[in-house]
């Protein structure tokens, strides 16, 4: 049976656990919710990229994403932050959808799963 580590534990959530060389993303949201919807990706990414790190790998090894947006409209903006940052060697499989996001500030949210290297 493989141990279960747990990266960055909070009240409610997990920030990443590490299963059976996977490394499982929380829905993360940006530190600063008053940027724009590009603002706020880029900083999310910022983010994975640190858990990742912390977890032992980085974005190369990426499985899938989800991407949670609060408007649609917002797709283009989302995606120039995401272009800027994404392997482009190696994408994941990716589904982006509306949602309505649990505080009404934040435009997106992101979560994904990840190998282990």
């Amino acid at each position: 049976m493989s141990d279960i580590t747990r990266l960055d534990p909070e009240e409610r959530l997990t920030g990443a656990v590490i299963y059976n060389g996977l490394v499982h993303l929380a829905g993360q949201i940006a530190d600063d919710d008053s940027l724009d919807a590009q603002g706020q990706m880029a900083d999310i990414l910022r983010q994975v990229d640190a858990l990742l790190a912390k977890a032992g790998t980085d974005k190369s090894r990426l499985i899938s994403v989800q991407i949670f947006l609060a408007d649609m409209n917002d797709m283009a903006a989302m995606n120039r932050a995401w272009d800027a940052w994404l392997d482009k060697e190696n994408k994941p499989a990716r589904a982006t959808v509306e949602a309505k996001l649990a505080q009404p500030t934040w435009k997106v949210e992101l979560t994904g799963i990840a190998a282990l290297r």
